[in-house]
């Protein structure tokens, strides 16, 4: 059932989500001075997290750090179910440096939504 849901046919109108990720990542992706950038998703769409780590290691790559999209504390996927998935992967790659970005600086946050704040004053 989990590959079914992973795999259905997305579009931008049935999940939104993946698409606006889709769209950061554009954005991102020349903001990162060539490093590679891979989506892959802990639940809902492909590729998983294990799979995308299994095909980066499979290219030989040596350090992958992964940063979620669950930027501010509290929440279960940021805080327990990545990092439980990544120590396992350290496990499975163990010639592979596996880094979690997190947690993420508030202060940096918060400076970058008063910066957003900023655009709706009048």
């Amino acid at each position: 059932m989990e590959k079914l849901i992973r795999e259905w046919p997305r579009t931008p109108e049935n999940d939104p989500y993946k698409f606006g990720l889709e769209k950061l990542a554009e954005r991102l992706q020349p903001l990162l001075e060539g490093a590679a950038l891979v989506l892959a998703f802990n639940e809902f769409c492909a590729p998983t997290v294990e799979d995308a780590v299994a095909d980066l290691a499979k290219q030989g790559v040596e350090l992958v750090t992964v940063v979620p999209t669950m930027l501010t504390p509290g929440g279960s996927h940021s805080e327990i179910e990545i990092p439980a998935i990544l120590e396992d992967l350290r496990a499975r790659h163990p010639a592979m440096e596996i880094r979690y970005a997190w947690p993420t600086d508030l202060d940096l946050m918060a400076r970058m939504l008063a910066d957003h704040l900023k655009k709706f004053d009048s």
